[in-house]
């Protein structure tokens, strides 16, 4: 699945079985919510955190995927392409940082 898929299959489900989008500040707030449960995962099964009863059934893929659920229903609401951003991100990045990290001592 492309981004542009993925953008074109979320905006068919909120129409036909989630109604309609959140607002985009409800929907920015979902997304600090999953980027906190994603967060709560990473630091337990990658940090020094370690699980509670009630965290052994979380699923990593699943956060990620809420993360980047609720991100595409942002990028919807507010008309943003996210392959177009995402590839001048790439650009952006490949430019300012060509050199950069290969001369970072703490990478080697």
């Amino acid at each position: 699945m492309t981004i542009e898929e993925a953008q074109k299959q979320v905006d068919e489900w909120i129409k036909t079985i989630g109604v309609r989008y959140f607002n985009e500040l409800t929907n920015t707030a979902i997304l600090m919510e999953e980027v906190g449960e994603l967060a709560r995962v990473m630091a337990r099964r990658y940090g020094e955190q370690s699980f509670k009863e009630s965290d052994k059934n979380i699923n990593l893929e699943e956060e990620m995927a809420d993360v980047l659920w609720i991100l595409v229903c942002l990028a919807n609401q507010t008309g943003v392409n996210l392959t177009e951003a995402f590839k001048a991100t790439i650009e952006k990045k490949t430019k300012r940082d060509a050199k950069r990290h290969l001369n970072n001592e703490k990478l080697k």
